[in-house]
């Protein structure tokens, strides 16, 4: 099978921003570079799937970008990171900290797929409690939570694992966690699975 022939899936989405908005000009590029026939995979995880050529992956990726949009691969993947819709404003909820944090862990390999979200106050409207990382900003610092799962019969809030942190400390806190995992954690281990086997939390 040639890779004219071959395709591959790709999540893409708006980027971390007020109220994870598409514009019109980023759907009519998706659909100028996919066709009005493409189905999408809507994703609780602010993500459309899309499947792509895979000879057409990079260009597709560049003109994607070029409109706003942030592409990541799909399957055994640290996910894009879930956020709130920064209704207080970006500099009060810490957006730029989300951004970075996204920039440092999206798109790593991992055992099983990890979700982790972002929340710019209390309210924790990102669900970071239901989800295997969360970050809650509360006041100028960062709380930081593991271990949550949103389905099953399993299902549960993660429980805190680090508290008041500073930007550089809540990256080292996360990058090292996602390390450990990527590195110890079994074929297809669900990350919650995977903290409570190596006595994590």
């Amino acid at each position: 099978m040639t890779t004219e022939s071959k395709y591959t899936k790709l999540a893409i989405n708006g980027g971390i921003g007020f109220g994870a908005m598409l514009t019109g000009k980023q759907l009519k590029t998706v659909i100028d570079l996919l066709g009005e026939d493409t189905a999408f995979e809507l994703t609780t995880f602010q993500q459309l799937y899309v499947d792509v050529r895979v000879n057409e992956v990079d260009e597709i990726k560049r003109k994607l970008e070029q409109v706003g949009f942030s592409c990541y691969p799909v399957g055994l993947y640290v996910k894009s990171l879930r956020t709130c819709n920064f209704c207080q404003g970006a500099e009060e909820e810490g957006m730029p900290i989300a951004i970075e944090l996204n920039r440092r862990i999206a798109g790593k390999p991992v055992p099983f797929p990890l979700k982790p979200a972002y929340t710019g106050c209390p309210n924790a409207c990102g669900e970071p409690l239901v989800n295997d990382i969360g970050v809650i900003k509360r006041g100028e610092k960062y709380d930081l939570y593991i271990g949550g799962k949103a389905k099953g019969r399993d299902a549960k809030v993660g429980k805190l694992y680090k508290e008041q942190l500073e930007p550089d400390e809540l990256y080292r806190e996360v990058e090292q966690l996602i390390a450990s995992y990527a590195e110890n954690g079994k074929k297809r281990e669900h990350f919650s699975k995977y903290i409570s086997r190596t006595g994590i939390i």
